[in-house]
């Protein structure tokens, strides 16, 4: 069986001048800071701001995530490690996670469609170690530094998977529905304690690279949700006043067919 951690070893990405500097602007931290989504709330929050530290598994997504961060004038630090790696998660924050306002965790698996009895093992280890020990591992790494402030966002990008199994995507929907438990759980301990906990599912597909690919001849734009958007929603989740938060957020094009 595969180990449960990959001990991969956070890397650092780009000169030590694109660094987080000692600033007034609040911390976020994005795991899962790749291409598409992940540029669009690196631009996001950069825009709304905040400083930022972006962690993703792909060098070429994590640096585009920077970049476009940077255009909209925030000091960044990007960081190359798996989110399936505890250890890799931990280190990459180290004492800056303490100064977290927001933590966003975006990571995206492959997709994976077997019959349940074809599924291995290892396979189901790999997506929880992703979808849940990865998730946990970053918000135990802001939770401490929120708590003593009495504040804190932390969102958790999910999928309509998170509510219902699929004959053939087990795996999905075990690291979602894992997800969504652990997002619930963090709110019911911590909410009153001035930490915001959400959990976005997203019932549609983003219109980035990956999607197109996927979609062939059949993509239309207009049944697809734009990326940047989706991010304003994040930072309008960040901004909701305390007396009326949200835990469970749904998104959707206006031409989506209500998949649940």
């Amino acid at each position: 069986m595969k180990p449960l951690y990959h001990h991969a070893i956070a890397e650092s990405i780009g000169s030590t001048e694109t660094e987080v500097m000692a600033t007034d602007r609040p911390l976020c931290v994005i795991v899962g800071a790749g291409e598409g989504l992940g540029v669009s709330l690196a631009r996001a929050f950069a825009h709304d701001g905040n400083d930022l530290i972006l962690i993703g598994r792909s060098v070429e997504g994590v640096t585009k995530a920077r970049e476009a961060a940077q255009d909209a004038g925030a000091n960044v630090e990007a960081v190359q490690a798996d989110a399936r790696d505890a250890g890799a998660i931990a280190a990459a924050l180290g004492p800056r996670g303490g100064e977290a306002e927001i933590l966003v965790y975006n990571p995206r698996g492959a997709s994976t469609f077997k019959l349940p009895l074809e599924v291995t093992a290892a396979e189901l280890t790999d997506v929880l170690a992703l979808e849940v020990v990865g998730a946990l591992a970053a918000a135990q790494a802001v939770l401490p530094g929120m708590l003593v402030r009495g504040r804190g966002t932390i969102i958790f990008s999910s999928a309509t998977a998170a509510l219902r199994g699929a004959g053939r995507n087990l795996l999905y929907a075990a690291g979602k529905f894992g997800l969504r438990g652990m997002a619930q759980s963090l709110a019911k301990a911590y909410a009153s304690k001035g930490v915001h906990v959400a959990h976005v599912r997203l019932d549609c597909a983003l219109d980035v690279p990956v999607i197109k690919k996927m979609m062939g001849a059949q993509y239309n734009r207009e049944k697809t949700a734009d990326p940047d958007d989706v991010a304003k929603s994040y930072v309008w989740v960040h901004h909701q006043p305390r007396s009326a938060w949200s835990n469970e957020i749904e998104l959707r094009p206006f031409t989506e067919d209500w998949t649940f």
